[in-house]
């Protein structure tokens, strides 16, 4: 299996299954001298992992990291960084009746197809488990980035057919992190967990959106051709589990605006170039501007249901199968640490390349 890393000189390397001992991650390309602080990590993976609240996964993993490599009293070392988080709470047996059946909008048969075999238990290398070593590889680069001055923040900004209606800057930012939802919108959080809650207690799911904004990146950022930033920001985003769309700047609606209405506009403010309007997202022919980057990201339904689906098995005889286990009602709340760490990552790579070359 080929692809199990990310970035070019920032890069990470991931291994580890849903239900195996446990998940690793390896960051080559750190630069030495970045402080380091275990709390903070720790603290990312806190706001990612499992059975944070009540419309969340109910299993219990504490997602405790140990940092091997890479790191001497507190600072980096210019050496692979190597963390690994153990599974403490597995249950492959919750999958035993999944081991010859294909999950309905599961990676299940596409693996079973490609590799000829297929690790059952949660789903294996395809499960939102794997998220955690990106959440833990991100608060890395997260550190990294905080000595440029960049700062990432997400947020969900929709469940189901529940929008906010608030502009980017009016998100309460504190309260997105103080709600089970992660709702910058204290008027719409608890539809959105109302409507949350009533999926779960029918057996079913919901999708949502997360938007993510990125303040202080600089100008400059990003190759002209085949590494836009927006293309790498889409890249690892669509990467994410359930992800089925990303659009940044004016995304889709721009689309209907002619350029007379769309076009940004440069100014001259006090000897600061910046432009009128941000239809753009901080981005212009795949490079950085120095205005706000933002975008969105939607989110499917969670396929695993706990109702009755009508399926077949590796041999084509038909079976119905049944959710079993603990499983997100709606991954948004627990993916906005996860579009954050993505989007570190990116940025982080970008970064190192604009130093070196």
């Amino acid at each position: 299996m080929a692809s199990n890393s990310l970035g070019r000189v920032f890069r990470i390397t991931t291994a580890g299954e849903s239900h195996g001992p446990g998940m690793g991650v390896i960051i080559d390309g750190c630069p030495a001298g970045i402080a380091i602080d275990p709390q903070f990590i720790q603290h990312e993976l806190d706001r990612r992992r499992p059975g944070q609240s009540s419309i969340t996964t109910q299993r219990k993993e504490s997602d405790t990291v140990t940092i091997q490599s890479g790191v001497y009293q507190g600072l980096t070392t210019g050496a692979p960084i190597l963390m690994l988080i153990p599974n403490e709470d597995s249950r492959p047996a919750d999958y035993d009746q999944m081991e010859h059946a294909f999950r309905p909008s599961h990676a299940d048969y596409t693996y079973h197809h490609k590799y000829g075999t297929r690790d059952h238990r949660g789903g294996g290398r395809s499960s939102a488990r794997e998220t955690a070593n990106w959440v833990a590889a991100g608060a890395i680069a997260k550190l990294v980035l905080k000595e440029a001055g960049i700062q990432i923040r997400a947020a969900v900004s929709g469940v189901g057919k529940i929008g906010i209606e608030i502009p980017l800057e009016a998100f309460d930012w504190d309260f997105a992190e103080n709600n089970p939802v992660r709702c910058p919108d204290p008027s719409t959080s608890i539809a959105m967990q109302t409507l949350i809650e009533e999926a779960r207690d029918a057996g079913d799911t919901v999708g949502g959106i997360i938007t993510c904004v990125i303040d202080g990146c600089p100008p400059g950022l990003g190759e002209p051709v085949f590494h836009k930033l927006h293309a790498d920001l889409g890249h690892a985003m669509l990467s994410i589990n359930a992800c089925k769309g990303f659009e940044y700047g004016s995304g889709f609606k721009g689309s209907q605006m002619r350029g007379s209405e769309h076009n940004d506009v440069w100014t001259n403010a006090g000897g600061k170039m910046q432009t009128a309007t941000n239809r753009s997202g901080g981005i212009q022919g795949g490079i950085s501007n120095g205005m706000q980057i933002y975008f969105s990201v939607a989110f499917k339904p969670v396929s695993t249901l706990m109702i009755n689906q009508e399926t077949v098995d590796s041999s084509g005889e038909a079976v119905v199968i049944k959710g079993k286990g603990r499983h997100d009602p709606c991954v948004v709340p627990r993916a906005v640490p996860i579009v954050e760490a993505l989007a570190a990552l990116v940025l982080a790579d970008h970064w190192m390349i604009n130093k070196l070359y």
